[in-house]
């Protein structure tokens, strides 16, 4: 809600001093000033990546596109977060991008083989361990709430579905433990898509109009 405040004073400024009207739901998604605010951690003001630890991954990671701030919302939590070096290394190229398995190379591809989103958990317990939809957010809820008679239910089920589908045991045991390590904590993509793109906007006028977005955070 402050953020929503800093944005409608600062557009009300716009317009008050530089006669603009400023449309923040039609403002192009390509920006290159904005990702620059991002890719030098200049990020004072923007919602959720204002923290000391969060401008060190956007000036290691040099963000270019809205996708790539959805991404590092959501690995920026206790669940995910090991990750980051890794998924900047493989943004980057000094990593191979890696699957597990050929049948998550589509529901990861996007994320560089790194499962970010919770949508991903359900995605991947659909293609590897045979769960319908409605039973993945089944695991995806037991995942949240920790509860371990739950989850050895739900590791059961899993390495079921993925023999029938003759997955290696191995391999799909290995690929539950990463899905219940991530789940300690994980985002879904919806919501970290809304926060992306609101700190997006809040960049894009502080980029584009540095007086009245100042003066509106103050």
């Amino acid at each position: 809600l402050t953020t929503l405040t800093i944005l409608h004073d600062a557009v009300a400024l716009i317009r008050k001093h530089r006669g603009l009207s400023i449309d923040i739901d039609q403002l192009p998604l390509d920006d290159a000033k904005t990702y620059q605010i991002f890719a030098k951690g200049l990020t004072s003001g923007v919602f959720q990546f204002e923290s000391g630890g969060m401008r060190d991954i956007l000036r290691r990671y040099e963000p270019e596109r809205l996708a790539d701030l959805i991404a590092l919302n959501a690995l920026y939590r206790p669940g995910p977060m090991k990750m980051i070096d890794d998924y900047i290394d493989r943004k980057h190229g000094r990593k191979p991008v890696t699957y597990d398995l050929p049948e998550m190379k589509a529901v990861l591809e996007e994320t560089y083989g790194v499962i970010v989103y919770q949508e991903q958990v359900m995605q991947i317990s659909n293609r590897v361990g045979g769960y319908s939809l409605g039973e993945a957010d089944i695991l995806r809820r037991a995942m949240g709430k920790k509860k371990q008679e739950e989850m050895d239910a739900q590791r059961a089920r899993f390495l079921d579905g993925a023999r029938e589908k003759n997955i290696p045991p191995k391999k799909a045991e290995k690929v539950f433990d990463q899905m219940a390590e991530f789940a300690k904590y994980g985002f879904n993509k919806s919501h970290s898509a809304a926060y992306a793109y609101l700190a997006y906007i809040t960049a894009y006028l502080k980029a584009h109009f540095p007086i009245e977005f100042m003066s509106a955070l103050l």
